[in-house]
């Protein structure tokens, strides 16, 4: 069924709050965008799959509503773009959640597998995704291209059961509530300037001042990027950034000449970014992160932590980055239990983090 009107979408919504679980997923479009375009939105009961026109209702509250239902279980699959979606729209995250990839890796079926081959290994069904690339804004949809939607959903609904009976037979049910509970706080989605940084993949090779002058900038471009609704890269690139920090540009002549920003943008965001790099910085200020592996006692340290943690992942049949990815490591091994990290809390601390705690 395809819903197009607000009294339509208002009787299925009544029937999903009585539900208790339901499939979800969403279509949209993110080329030229910060915040995703919702373009379709899929529910399955168990029974029936829907695809509600996002385009067409407009009232979409008794969603939100669906969403916020704690009776209510949202099964999705890889759902961190449908969340910031759902979040950046109505405040709120889908609660409680099952997320079957999560699921699929916890059970050792296959690491992070994609829904197709989710779909393959539990139902033994080939999904088309020939219609990945439609243009889901485009209206009206096809007949093939609503098929394709409501199929998804339609798996979904089937692979739930098994998954969910599999976790509570391994005794790992509890673990994917409490990394799916994390996975629903909305703040999760929202823009976080401060902390863009850790997007430059490069940035221990910089000098501390560069690091800061780089963050300065990766934040200024969050924020622009989340106010003119427009990708990253287009409001300034990581090339731009990097440029920006080690060269440090005083006038707008410097920054043409560094030769990384278009006309356009120089003539608009000239004084912006100079100020990003002339902010003042004190001498001795700390570097953002370090490439701890080039310090031989710290390397010697990391070293040991993956020996351990490799040992515990295989002692329970999972994948070493589900427990503790690498940057959970390093923090251990820079900080001990003072590092905050998910591996040191929970499950993955009973699993892997004392272990991890007593060899550092």
């Amino acid at each position: 069924m395809l819903i197009t009107t607000d009294d339509a979408l208002r009787r299925r919504a009544a029937g999903w709050r009585g539900c208790p679980w339901l499939a979800l997923d969403t279509e949209f479009v993110r080329e030229d965008t910060y915040y995703a375009k919702l373009a379709l939105m899929q529910i399955c009961d168990g029974r029936t799959a829907d695809c509600i026109d996002p385009l067409a209702v407009t009232g979409l509250e008794p969603l939100r509503e669906v969403f916020d239902a704690p009776h209510v279980l949202k099964v999705l699959h890889s759902p961190d773009q449908d969340l910031e979606i759902i979040a950046h729209r109505w405040g709120i995250c889908p609660k409680p959640l099952f997320d079957t990839q999560l699921a699929a890796t916890l059970l050792g079926i296959a690491d992070q597998p994609s829904y197709a081959a989710l779909a393959a290994a539990l139902l033994g069904v080939t999904v088309d995704k020939s219609l990945t690339r439609t243009p889901w804004l485009r209206r009206p949809l096809r007949a093939a291209e609503l098929a394709y939607a409501q199929a998804d959903v339609e798996h979904l609904a089937r692979m739930y059961p098994v998954l969910e009976g599999r976790l509570r037979e391994s005794g790992r049910l509890a673990w994917l509530q409490e990394d799916c509970a994390r996975m629903v706080e909305p703040a999760r989605y929202r823009p976080h300037p401060e902390g863009e940084w850790r997007r430059l993949k490069s940035l221990a090779r910089l000098e501390a001042r560069a690091q800061h002058i780089a963050a300065r900038l990766a934040a200024w471009r969050e924020t622009e990027a989340a106010r003119r609704d427009r990708p990253r890269k287009w409001v300034l690139s990581d090339e731009a950034v990097y440029a920006l920090a080690t060269r440090g540009p005083r006038t707008k002549a410097d920054l043409a000449a560094l030769e990384v920003l278009s006309p356009e943008q120089l003539a608009r965001d000239a004084a912006a970014l100079l100020a990003c790099v002339q902010e003042d910085l004190a001498a001795d200020a700390p570097a953002l992160v370090r490439d701890l592996r080039e310090l031989p006692e710290v390397k010697a340290r990391l070293q040991r932590l993956q020996a351990v943690l490799r040992d515990c992942a295989a002692a329970v049949g999972l994948p070493m980055t589900l427990i503790a990815p690498r940057a959970d490591l390093e923090a251990i091994a820079r900080e001990g239990d003072a590092a905050g990290v998910p591996a040191l809390a929970g499950w993955r601390r009973a699993v892997a983090g004392e272990a991890l705690l007593a060899n550092l």
